[in-house]
């Protein structure tokens, strides 16, 4: 009689056991890839976070630590809402957009259909479609998240790139750095001799919660491109990005 009733209620314990792991197992493979991602930008030198120290170039205040800073960069592009608009509503507008902007620059002769290209935080790869529709097909992106096979992963303040690889990198994300000097210097070390740099900031308004810094001025981005020439500034509709600053980096 015992036997009848123990079966079950073992049953109904080993299913709320399970119930119960699931989450904390779920949680610790999302921490411990986090970990792995931070990890490497520490080993790579990525200080504490900084403070500002341009009057035209401010972090925003609130990062502790290094993984802070990942972890709310992550909660955006992870968003399930979020996700789903880039590859439904957005994702056709967007690759239109960026054609736009990149048979411009083939037209500048800043971007050719040799070039070997990289987009910096491209999410879903919106960029990386656009610049292959083009006619630039040696094109990929990085962001924390893959998006296989448009974008690979990867920490834009640690490329995971050779010197001199790239012949142009483009990037809408400058404002998501939360070391503005690091993103550069990665920009510059693997960009080859030559080598073209465009980004799109906002310099006249401040709309993304999850920017890491905020830019004022054309004036920070010239000091901080030191191995670069700065080759022109134009006005741009680009998502709430007003302002195409381009860079050619010294022989």
């Amino acid at each position: 009689m015992k036997e009848k009733y123990i079966k079950p209620f073992v049953s109904k314990c080993f299913s709320v056991s399970l119930l119960l792991t699931i989450p904390f197992l779920l949680y610790l493979s999302y921490k411990t890839s986090l970990g792995s991602t931070t990890s490497s930008a520490t080993k790579t030198g990525v200080e504490p976070p900084p403070s500002s120290t341009d009057s035209g170039l401010k972090i925003r205040p609130g990062y502790t630590t290094y993984d802070s800073y990942i972890e709310r960069q992550l909660n955006k592009t992870l968003n399930p809402k979020l996700r789903k608009i880039w590859t439904t509503r957005d994702w056709n507008r967007k690759i239109q957009v960026f054609s736009g902007f990149f048979n411009d620059l083939k037209q500048k002769n800043l971007l050719s259909d040799s070039s070997k290209a990289l987009c910096i935080g491209a999410r879903m790869g919106q960029e990386v479609e656009a610049l292959k529709r083009v006619g630039v097909s040696d094109s990929i992106g990085i962001d924390l998240v893959p998006s296989p096979p448009l974008v690979m992963k990867g920490d834009f303040h640690h490329q995971p790139f050779n010197d001199e690889t790239f012949d142009f990198e483009f990037s809408n994300v400058f404002d998501h750095a939360l070391y503005p000097h690091k993103f550069v210097d990665e920009i510059q070390r693997t960009l080859k001799p030559s080598g073209i740099c465009v980004l799109h900031v906002a310099l006249s308004r401040r709309s993304d919660k999850y920017s890491a810094n905020d830019l004022f001025s054309v004036e920070p981005l010239k000091k901080l491109f030191k191995r670069s020439e700065l080759v022109h500034v134009r006005t741009v509709d680009g998502f709430g990005l007003d302002t195409e600053v381009v860079f050619r980096k010294n022989k």
